[in-house]
């Protein structure tokens, strides 16, 4: 009986890896010349933001599951072979970051760390509390969350709204130290940012920026900036995509008083996690480049977004602005919906796709 009941089980997980590598049609996806996608792990429910650990464990934040998944690939031959869940019932766990051994997870109002995660995927630690003080409000509540340059986490705190004006205890990123505390304000203006990543070399910080809906489709642009200063003001809830004020809150501001993006990304595609790409494997062009996943509009009569962009630079310059893959959403319909990107030690990089459940490898061709 028990081992009917093992059969069932597995026959169960290959049909459930089966349908989550159906529906992310990797056939139906675009990208440039000499690049490949294949499927890295299925069965990972509304994966959101990646990380990754010392010995090599992906670690994927599930947004609306309210778990985090450890995804493990011992023979390192591209593709994962366990997917464990290491924590679950948590609010809202969207964002992870890996340090020193540890994990920590943004839930919301908190944020935990799970000690020595890697040591104890099969039996993980209840997870801590670093610090329960950030606001309760689920409207943009969910955290994407990273380690600086600096060592310090960076949390952002998005505006409980569509448009709002909270003052400056809303619409902000902030550091504090590992243990949660020194919180300091980096930066202001900022509507709501799911991803943000530093330049190599510079050390600046370069985040995503969700833009006000019911402007219309094609107002205001989501956005790319880059923080020059500490206390810089990125415009929110006063002026939008750096040039337009907003018609009630913008009343007697003027745009000029604020940092203007560093690229428009487009109106309502959701960009959300980004990372400069620090490996080797992708051709010279695309070293220091940015890559956005953009997860896609709602508001919108005609859906845009759903797709991977790069950002290239020279410095601080944006010098170009095309995909890397496309093809998520073809004539109205949607199947996939990109949510995070991360640079594997080898050059090549993960995608988080929170429709299909999975996360996908894309390589260049000289290599496997």
């Amino acid at each position: 009986m028990k081992d009917v009941v093992r059969l069932a089980t597995l026959a169960l997980m290959i049909a459930s890896a089966s349908a989550c590598a159906k529906s992310a049609n990797l056939e139906a996806l675009s990208l440039p010349p000499g690049f490949r996608i294949a499927l890295y792990a299925s069965d990972v429910p509304d994966a959101r933001e990646l990380a990754i650990g010392t010995d090599g464990t992906v670690f994927v934040a599930s947004r609306d599951a309210g778990k985090v998944y450890a995804l493990t690939d011992a023979d390192h031959d591209g593709r994962a072979e366990r997917v464990v869940t290491i924590a679950s019932d948590l609010k809202s766990p969207s964002g992870i970051a890996f340090r020193d051994g540890d994990l920590y997870i943004g839930a919301i109002n908190r944020i935990l760390r799970l000690r020595g995660i890697e040591s104890h995927l099969d039996a993980p630690p209840q997870p801590e509390v670093v610090t329960d003080k950030l606001p309760s409000d689920e409207s943009h509540g969910w955290k994407f969350i990273a380690f600086g340059p600096d060592g310090r986490l960076y949390v952002p705190i998005g505006a409980p709204c569509n448009v709002c004006d909270r003052g400056k205890s809303y619409a902000k990123i902030v550091s504090m130290k590992p243990d949660g505390t020194d919180w300091k304000d980096v930066a202001y203006g900022i509507r709501n940012s799911v991803g943000f990543d530093w330049q190599p070399g510079t050390k600046e910080l370069w985040f995503t920026d969700n833009g006000r809906d019911m402007l219309g489709d094609d107002l205001p642009s989501d956005e790319l900036n880059r923080v020059t200063k500490d206390g810089e003001h990125f415009g929110f809830p006063y002026c939008h995509q750096g040039d337009t004020l907003d018609p009630e809150l913008g009343k007697g501001k003027s745009c000029s008083d604020y940092t203007p993006p560093a690229l428009k990304l487009g109106a309502h595609v959701a960009a959300i996690g980004m990372r400069f790409y620090t490996g080797t494997m992708f051709p010279p062009e695309y070293r220091g480049a940015i890559f956005v996943a953009q997860h896609g509009s709602w508001n919108r009569s005609k859906k845009s977004g759903y797709r991977v962009m790069t950002v290239h630079l020279d410095g601080a310059r944006v010098t170009g602005y095309e995909p890397l893959i496309d093809g998520f959403e073809r004539n109205e319909t949607v199947s996939g919906r990109p949510s995070d990107v991360l640079v594997m030690p080898d050059g090549a990089l993960l995608v988080a796709d929170e429709e299909a459940g999975a996360i996908y490898r894309v390589t260049y061709a000289s290599h496997r």
